[in-house]
């Protein structure tokens, strides 16, 4: 890893050092299970090893990290079991915050998920995957918010957590990443006509096409494309 790209302000609270290492688990630069090396992150992180080992605690509570006994820490990975039923989860969370959100849909809300559907396209045509995600993202948390449940909100964040670094990866696939914007396409479709029913269920069909894609990419051969 380049340090120069990595590097927060030494003034950062450990919750600006977690944020950094969820987005690099998130993108694949610390991949699952890899071992962390705590002198070389407080290196190229800009951080003191206290703050750092703090941010390892916090990502550890997440599920994101393991912290192994006299052996340090270690990105967290889930097996295709534990993949597959957390995906059946969000899929049902995820189609009742569509179904819900229906109900308090504003025309601003509109407004702002199809500004947000303009980032998401424009960084898939430049190929922008980081980019991309942070746009997609920021449309699922709206959508939930509109939703107006705080338990269930709160539900899907704590799940989501351990499956942001899946997500983003099952955009890999060119073709299967050009679905996934139609499909979002359609989501605000649904919305804009205030049909929940059609809006859950593209929701939850959007949720399993990725746990298919995540499957394939984990079953695949080391260096198979």
């Amino acid at each position: 890893m380049d340090g120069s790209s990595l590097s927060i302000a030494r003034s950062s609270l450990p919750q600006a050092a977690a944020e950094r290492l969820r987005s690099l688990i998130i993108e694949g630069v610390l991949a699952p299970g890899m071992r962390l090396n705590e002198r070389e992150l407080s290196e190229q992180l800009g951080v003191s090893r206290t703050p750092l080992r703090e941010a390892f605690r916090m990502l550890a509570a997440d599920g994101l990290l393991v912290q192994l006994p006299n052996r340090g820490v270690q990105v967290a990975a889930l097996s295709p079991e534990d993949v597959r039923h957390a995906f059946e989860v969000m899929a049902g969370l995820e189609g009742l915050a569509g179904e819900l959100a229906v109900r308090n849909t504003t025309d601003g809300d509109l407004a702002a998920l199809h500004a947000l559907q303009s980032d998401m396209e424009r960084a898939h045509a430049r190929a922008d995957l980081p980019a991309y995600y942070r746009a997609n993202r920021a449309i699922h948390d709206r959508i939930s918010a509109m939703a107006a449940n705080p338990v269930l909100t709160q539900m899907q964040q704590t799940l989501n957590v351990r499956l942001h670094a899946l997500r983003f990866h099952s955009n890999l696939n060119r073709d299967k990443w050009d679905r996934a914007v139609a499909e979002h396409r359609s989501m605000l479709a649904a919305l804009a006509a205030r049909d929940g029913v059609a809006l859950r269920d593209l929701l939850v069909r959007h949720l399993q096409a990725k746990l298919q894609v995540v499957l394939e990419t984990m079953n695949r051969p080391d260096g198979e494309e």
